[in-house]
């Protein structure tokens, strides 16, 4: 069977299965399953894959199906025009989150300090596009960490990159000159009304700090100021319903310059504040 051939059947079969986007995610499975990048598939529709290669395909179309996300089966997912390997210890790189590195990538800074870096995707693409930035970046999960760092070695920025195993601020030590992260936020309700691709595939810690879904914003902002430079940033991915109310925490800090910043769907996105002009330097 050619590739066009594959690519047809595959695609009416994921049609068949409820899947939003077959025709895209047939040839992302396909691509990938024959080594080449995808907008090089066309030129080869004409040839024909082994036959170990299409029962791997076939293999992972029957994923596909069963909503396994496209990411978690053939191990990576696009982000910033980059490639980061992604399983389920991970959770996937959302493109609302470029929304975030796009703000960052605005301020000035030296040091920065990401918290629950989980791929490594912010901070990689930060350091990758900063070449007079270092960062601590942090998460929970020693797996987690694992693929950070490989992540950060395929991108040159691993002696850039200091990753901490730490629950929030509890290993940090010194002060940055920017601190981001793009915590936990799904509260518990809405958390049991995701779809299997999300609640089966990525870890339940990355999604949810449970209740209100704000518990990673009181715990960050509560001690954000305390490691941040004189006039430092501090930069969150929100929720679209979130912006007030975490408003009011930064507010309820001593944050200034509070900005709210829209994603490409004009959905509330992103936070940032200034620590106040009285914040200690070291």
């Amino acid at each position: 069977m050619k590739v066009r051939a594959l690519v047809l059947a595959s695609q009416g079969k994921l049609r068949d299965c409820g899947i939003e986007n077959p025709t895209r995610d047939a040839r992302l499975m396909l691509a990938n399953c024959l080594g080449v990048e995808i907008h090089k598939l066309n030129l080869i529709d004409d040839s024909f894959p082994s036959e170990d290669e299409i029962s791997k395909f076939w293999r992972m179309v029957d994923e596909r199906c069963k909503r396994k996300p496209v990411s978690k089966i053939i191990g990576y997912r696009a982000f910033w025009g980059r490639n980061f390997e992604v399983n389920e210890d991970v959770l996937d790189p959302r493109g609302d989150t470029e929304t975030l590195v796009e703000v960052v990538l605005k301020k000035k800074f030296k040091t920065m300090l990401e918290l629950g870096t989980g791929s490594g995707a912010i901070a990689i693409t930060v350091l990758a596009e900063r070449f007079d930035a270092t960062c601590v970046a942090t998460d929970i999960s020693g797996p987690a960490l694992e693929i950070a760092a490989r992540n950060s070695k395929i991108y040159g920025v691993q002696n850039r990159l200091t990753l901490l195993q730490s629950d929030w601020f509890s290993k940090i030590s010194g002060r940055f000159d920017i601190i981001v992260s793009n915590p936990p936020y799904i509260s518990e309700k809405e958390y049991n009304e995701l779809g299997n691709e999300v609640v089966d595939y990525d870890p339940k810690i990355s999604l949810t700090p449970g209740g209100d879904g704000l518990d990673s914003y009181r715990q960050i902002i509560s001690i954000a100021r305390e490691k941040l430079r004189k006039n430092g940033q501090l930069v969150l991915e929100i929720g679209f319903s979130q912006a007030e109310p975490v408003k009011k925490l930064l507010d309820g800090a001593g944050f200034s310059k509070i900005r709210i910043h829209k994603d490409l769907g004009s959905r509330d996105r992103v936070l940032s504040a200034q620590a106040a002009e009285g914040s200690p330097v070291t």
